[in-house]
């Protein structure tokens, strides 16, 4: 079926919350009901003449609220809403109700971002769907009925033997199949690894940091440190006066400041973890697959001689966040430990989920997917740097040569909330640097703003980078 959704590129409401809205409202009033099947995202994208990341949102908010319904290879419905009862307006009210919606990563407001720089969004329109869907059906036809039983806890061999290939050719990593732990995801990896390490190890940590890592950590029990940086990564010097047993990095990419740790601040690190026993450096490789000038940087854990480097790795931003796996090499020490006290866990991967991935990986369509999303982000990052140039007398750009997004920092004395405020005021979402600190009140230098561009279509770049440029060159004076 065609909707006819009549959309304002004058309304103050971004286009996919019209969409949204006059769908709710369509379901609510009865004038679409459970039996007729919606039109699909790219569908409805082609028919509005919008971009389908636009039409997808929309969908997405409609089923969380449960308006929606997507059945597995039927469609979208329409929900039952037997018994709901449209909101009464007060008598005389002649002002529309406002609806606070829910935009992307919980961003609650009235008035939605014409454009969202969100640091974490993906560029799901090049994912190869159609790969993935014949790999997955090859895979079921099988009919492998190991795949339905528990398996090793430690991930499926033919997995592990994918990331350790991998892992080796593209990131220089040394290990072999049995120090490779497999999980659902970071966050379940951390707590595992929180356990080997004992909860009483202080863990350093950049700051900023990645601020999930450092809320798994502090709640697991574990005294967090925070550990200053300069324009080489975390300061080792700082790092020798504290009482740490570990310390977590991004040697490759640092998470948000965008370094990449040279090698002599590796050796560095290495040295002091290697002067006490029992003390790792905790390397979590975030962001390494997306560089964009020079070759790729190992890995801190191929240089490591001493077994001393936990390297942490997800497969959500090379593929998709709702892959959830992730995957630990531990050193040998930290390995014996497994084996005595956490082997017994089960896997927290479905065997069906790991066997894709496998045959993803080892049949070459992971890489080649990689090097054409490289492309694709390349073009982003490329687009985006050339039409903040009007900015580079006052602020300066920083971390732009790896990665999906970039800094912006003032050169002058605009504080954070001056140039968040600017950007708003513009309809854009921005992200202040002050909310990557483990302390807000932690971030005392110039006002820094972080911009993603890796989930915005060439269109929604153009349209935001000239909207913040006029913005922040208001902010600062010109």
């Amino acid at each position: 079926m065609e909707l006819m959704i009549p959309l304002d590129p004058h309304e103050k409401r971004p286009l996919y919350e019209q969409i949204y809205r006059h769908i709710k409202a369509e379901i609510r009033n009865g004038n679409l009901r459970p039996q007729m099947r919606l039109p699909s995202t790219r569908q409805l994208a082609e028919h509005l003449k919008v971009s389908r990341s636009t039409t997808q949102l929309a969908y997405e908010q409609l089923v969380s609220e449960g308006y929606l319904e997507a059945i597995p290879r039927k469609g979208y419905f329409p929900a039952r809403l037997d018994g709901l009862l449209a909101p009464v307006e007060a008598v005389g009210e002649e002002k529309e109700e406002e609806e606070l919606f829910e935009g992307p990563e919980g961003y609650r407001t009235g008035n939605s971002p014409l454009v969202d720089f969100s640091p974490s969004g993906i560029d799901l329109a090049g994912f190869p769907f159609s790969t993935w869907r014949r790999i997955s059906r090859a895979v079921l036809r099988e009919e492998e009925k190991g795949l339905f039983l528990k398996g090793d806890s430690r991930g499926d061999l033919s997995l592990r033997e994918a990331i350790r290939d991998y892992l080796h050719t593209a990131r220089g990593v040394q290990c072999s199949l049995e120090q490779i732990i497999v999980g659902a995801g970071n966050e379940y990896l951390l707590m595992l690894l929180s356990q080997l390490l004992g909860r009483e190890t202080g863990i350093a940590m950049e700051n900023p940091t990645y601020r999930q890592a450092y809320r798994v950590l502090s709640a697991m029990g574990h005294p967090v440190i925070p550990v200053g940086m300069d324009r080489s990564g975390l300061l080792v010097q700082e790092l020798s006066r504290l009482h740490a047993g570990a310390a977590y990095v991004m040697p490759s990419h640092q998470f948000p400041m965008g370094i990449v740790m040279p090698v002599r601040r590796r050796q560095e690190l290495l040295s002091w973890a290697e002067a006490q026993p029992e003390r790792y450096l905790i390397e979590d490789d975030y962001d390494s697959e997306f560089r964009y000038k020079g070759k790729p940087v190992p890995a801190l854990q191929g240089m490591d001689r001493s077994q001393r480097v936990v390297y942490m790795g997800t497969f959500s931003k090379a593929i998709a966040p709702a892959i959830r796996v992730g995957y630990l090499v531990l050193p040998q020490k930290l390995l014996e430990k497994y084996e005595k006290s956490a082997r017994f866990y089960s896997s927290t991967v479905s065997r069906v989920d790991q066997k894709i991935l496998s045959q993803f990986i080892a049949g070459g369509y992971f890489e080649r997917h990689l090097n054409r999303m490289r492309e694709r982000y390349k073009g982003k990052h490329d687009l985006l740097l050339s039409l903040l140039k009007p900015l580079e007398r006052q602020f300066e750009i920083l971390g732009e040569y790896a990665g999906l997004h970039v800094l912006i920092r003032a050169r002058g004395p605009w504080p954070e909330h001056e140039l968040t405020a600017a950007a708003e005021e513009a309809g854009l979402r921005v992200y202040g640097l002050s909310g990557f600190y483990m302390k807000r009140e932690e971030c005392t230098g110039r006002g820094t703003i972080l911009l993603g561009y890796g989930g915005l279509q060439e269109n929604e770049i153009r349209t935001g980078a000239g909207l913040l440029v006029q913005a922040l060159l208001k902010t600062a004076g010109e």
